[in-house]
């Protein structure tokens, strides 16, 4: 028989636990009993999200309906019997297909690198021997062993503790360690109020203890919170949907052009058979085979580039989506802040010290000499060599060996004078510890034993009776008393995190630690602001991008590193948790949606109140980037337009939610991706509406000829020779472009806005339009003034579309850039492209093989000559368009 799970473990007393667990903390679990509840409970693991299989990133390389429509223009192709056209199709949605897989096959591989997955060790106490077991191995009713350093491996009821504190930062986003008891708590406390609980993933920060394992793999609260981020619905992307849109529009103006061909021909008393043939081959110019093939290398380029930036991006379509991003909701602990506790102050008898980066003289100031030597004395944490991985301990006792060795004082040099005989561990009731000290071979500073004491403010000046001033100590009365309680709210009210340092003097080792205490001071502590964060805040405000915190501090705290991190000018607009538990995005009043979105920080929120607060903003119409690091942000990194994860402290569960892992953990590379998200959006745009304006070209051209009862100045495999060759060149060297300087400096467009709108596509029907008359008319002049036959002055029209075309590149550019200098000139892959389908151009003009199976005899020098003066009469009227379009701008 194995007990049922318990529900609320944290209101319920040790021994009701025990008696619900069936379980014996003295001696633990049996062998028996471990095998039966594992049956019933299974293995203490996390279900991890399956990685991406090679052969779903393919599939999704041709779940577009542009390539959908390309797949039916090959079938088409085939079925008319024109093998070169349906080969070349289907040759261009392998080459789309094969770019895209490689390239998410290459950032599936890279956040799979970033994930460790370790075997942790944990000790137990089973049978009546402790021993060390792996931690899936644990059952509800184990006793489990804890010690400083140790990641606590399931859920767990503390049912001893001696000093025993815990890093939950990646459960709560609180920074500061959480001090752990065997009280019973209240049943409706917040996850951070829970403290006779210890939670799986979380770390034993300093002192000793043992826990009842309560809770194992999904059911743990880190289990609950992973299942949450894996049911949470994943975003489509903003390029995506707007691609899937345009498709749609490009399959009913494929049919319309095809169809007005074919009835036109029809009327004008051509072959019905080959009017079905060239309303096909009208359908297959139609549609912009190089598009796909475009997007993806342009947002290949954009993930490379974000590599080089440390950002993996695991999503092609991602890198676009930062550019839209109108709203990031960033976490606080470890993402503004650098998740460690920072001395920067002491509040003295005689004033306020800073700690602003110069290194202290404890020499010229008696009271902050031993303010320093007190904060290193009556410490457990280790400094180690100062680096990330030899700290270990207690965030603030940390925090105050670090102030105290830059200040020329080391604890190990400290002992050598003042060698420590006993501790007093850390009391929750008294909220102090002390720590005795002896003389040393030197014989120390004064006499008699030295007692160092550290703790809650208020508990420390309640418990002195002198305070340690410039002329030595002196009485402290009750007025002096409550002045020193006024500088500790005053300081707290700030954000600030604040312990009392005391101190005394003894004959005796054995004395009462904690009576007859000198205040010495306070010291005041704070997580910082990263220093690379204002910046990035004011670039994201300067964009027009809000950035809002969500965290699972205090709303003291969180307004204080709003304000330092720059989130807003005026005052700060805070809601807490509380007020939004259980909200639900769909039955919102007006008010509280409105409140909500005017809103800088939401503090002590839970995960279930990030995942609704995200939605929140989507149904509002924002586009939501989220950044996070813990279990707790993983929801939220789910439905977030694009979730950010930190990648150098960031969890498993919450790397696995996001579609971009931040590798050096900087806020301002964000700034970066989201700058060359814009700039890709608007690359996409310009060879948007490079490619359909030289395919409406192209179906114009034929349709407008064999209305009017002309020969058709192109052939199908001519049409497909420039969609496929040389409209691809330059369009890529668009995608590849560094674009605008100050794109930066706009606001974010509408998340509503189409990659083409109404006046782009009037700009596509200019170009397309002035294309169609330049070629309509060199074949024209060809047929009736060169006397050209109809071969000769086919190759005529085709020469003047295909560099009417090149030329059309420069009348993609920004309607405010300037005519000569702009972002196309500039762009050297441009002039690359020119060249390379210039080079192309000429060989399929001059080289027979080529020019027969095209079918391109040769027009002599003066079609040529038509030609390449035709061909430039589309610039000079896109420049002139241009030009009007900017005095029409406001």
């Amino acid at each position: 028989m194995t007990p049922d799970r318990l529900e609320n473990a944290h209101a319920h007393t040790v021994q009701d636990v025990v008696t619900r667990l069936e379980t014996d903390p003295a001696a633990g679990l049996d062998s028996s009993q471990v095998q039966a509840r594992r049956k019933v409970y299974g293995s203490n693991q996390l279900f991890r999200q399956k990685p991406k299989s090679a052969l779903s990133i393919l599939v999704h390389q041709f779940n577009s309906i542009i390539v959908w429509l390309l797949g039916g223009a090959a079938v088409l192709s085939f079925v008319m019997t024109d093998i070169a056209e349906g080969v070349a199709i289907v040759v261009v949605l392998l080459i789309n297909g094969a770019i895209g897989f490689t390239t998410e096959v290459r950032a599936a591989r890279s956040m799979e690198a970033l994930i460790r997955m370790a075997e942790v060790k944990t000790r137990v106490r089973r049978a009546g021997r402790e021993r060390m077991i792996d931690a899936h191995e644990l059952v509800p009713g184990d006793v489990v062993i804890l010690e400083a350093g140790d990641i606590v491996t399931a859920d767990l009821r503390i049912s001893q503790a001696s000093n025993l504190q815990a890093d939950e930062s990646i459960l709560t986003g609180e920074s500061l360690a959480v001090t752990k008891s065997t009280e019973v708590t209240s049943p409706d406390a917040v996850l951070g109020e829970r403290t006779d609980m210890a939670f799986k993933g979380t770390a034993i920060t300093q002192g000793t203890g043992e826990g009842l394992v309560v809770a194992t793999g999904m059911t743990t609260e880190i289990g609950r919170i992973s299942a949450l981020a894996q049911a949470a619905d994943s975003e489509v992307a903003p390029l995506e949907k707007r691609l899937d849109r345009l498709g749609h529009r490009l399959v009913w103006l494929t049919f319309v052009l095809a169809g007005l061909t074919i009835g036109a021909g029809i009327f004008r008393g051509h072959d019905v058979v080959a009017m079905i043939q060239t309303g096909v081959a009208l359908a297959v110019a139609a549609v912009p085979e190089g598009l796909p093939v475009v997007a993806t290398l342009s947002l290949a380029r954009g993930m490379w580039r974000m590599a080089q930036r440390n950002a993996v991006i695991t999503r092609l379509s991602s890198v676009e989506t930062l550019g839209a991003t109108t709203v990031i909701l960033t976490d606080k602990t470890g993402t503004l802040t650098e998740n460690r506790m920072t001395a920067v102050s002491y509040l003295l008898d005689g004033g306020d010290v800073e700690v602003d980066g110069d290194r202290l003289d404890p020499a010229s100031d008696e009271p902050l000499g031993w303010a320093l030597r007190i904060g290193a004395l009556c410490n457990s944490a280790e400094l180690g060599d100062g680096k990330a991985d030899g700290r270990a301990g207690d965030p603030m006792e940390l925090a105050l060996l670090s102030v105290a060795a830059e200040s020329g004082i080391t604890r190990k040099a400290l002992t050598d004078d003042f060698p420590e005989i006993r501790e007093h561990a850390f009391d929750p009731v008294i909220k102090m510890m002390a720590t005795v000290h002896g003389k040393g071979n030197d014989g120390g500073d004064g006499e008699g034993f030295v007692v160092a004491v550290k703790g809650a403010p208020e508990a420390v000046i309640e418990s002195a009776d002198q305070v340690f001033g410039a002329q030595g100590p002196r009485p402290l009365d009750a007025r002096t008393r409550e002045s020193w309680r006024e500088r500790s709210a005053e300081a707290a009210s700030e954000g600030l995190r604040l312990l009392g340092l005391a101190m005394k003097r003894s004959d005796e080792d054995e004395t009462d630690p904690y009576s007859g205490l000198t205040l010495v001071g306070l010291v005041c502590l704070l997580d910082p602001v990263r220093d690379d964060v204002p910046a990035a805040i004011r670039a994201s405000r300067a964009a027009g991008v809000r950035v809002v915190m969500m965290t699972g501090d205090h709303a003291v705290t969180a307004a204080t590193i709003a304000k330092q991190a720059g989130l807003c000018d005026g005052d700060l607009t805070v809601i807490e948790g509380r007020e939004l538990a259980g909200i639900d995005p769909d039955r919102i009043s007006e008010e509280m949606r409105n409140r909500i979105l005017s809103a800088n920080v939401f503090a002590r929120v839970a995960p279930e109140t990030k995942l609704a607060l995200v939605s929140i903003y989507q149904k509002a119409g924002e586009v939501v980037a989220m950044t996070g690091d813990g279990v707790n942000d993983a929801p939220a990194l789910m439905k977030a337009d694009i979730g950010v994860a930190m990648g150098l402290r960031g969890t498993q569960v919450a790397q696995e939610a996001a579609h971009m892992v931040l590798r050096d953990d900087k806020f301002a590379t964000i700034i970066a991706a989201m700058r060359q998200g814009r700039v890709i959006f608007d690359n996409i745009r310009k060879f948007v509406i490079y490619l359909i304006s030289c395919n409406v070209s192209e179906v114009l051209v034929v349709g407008l000829a064999v209305g009017s009862g002309l020969p058709a100045p192109l052939l199908p495999l001519q049409i497909l020779f420039l969609n496929l060759v040389t409209d691809v060149f330059p369009a890529f060297a668009l995608g590849l472009g560094k674009g605008d300087a100050h794109v930066m400096a706009r606001p974010p467009r509408d998340p509503k806005e189409q990659i083409i709108d109404r006046g782009r596509w009037i700009q596509i029907g200019v170009l397309g339009g002035a294309i169609t008359l330049a070629t309509l008319t060199a074949f024209l002049l060809a047929l009736f003034w060169l006397k050209l036959e109809a071969g000769p002055a086919v190759t005529v029209a085709f020469l003047t579309l295909a560099l009417a075309q090149l030329w059309n590149v420069f009348n993609v550019r920004d309607a405010d850039a300037g005519l000569i200098d702009n972002e196309i000139t500039r762009n050297p892959y441009v002039w690359g492209a020119l060249a390379l389908c210039l080079g192309l151009i000429g060989l399929a003009h001059w080289l027979p093989s080529l020019a027969s199976l095209l079918g391109l005899p040769d027009p002599g020098m003066e079609g040529l000559a038509l030609a390449a003066a035709a061909s430039f009469g589309p610039l000079v009227l896109g420049q002139v368009w241009l030009a009007l379009a900017r005095r029409r701008e406001p």
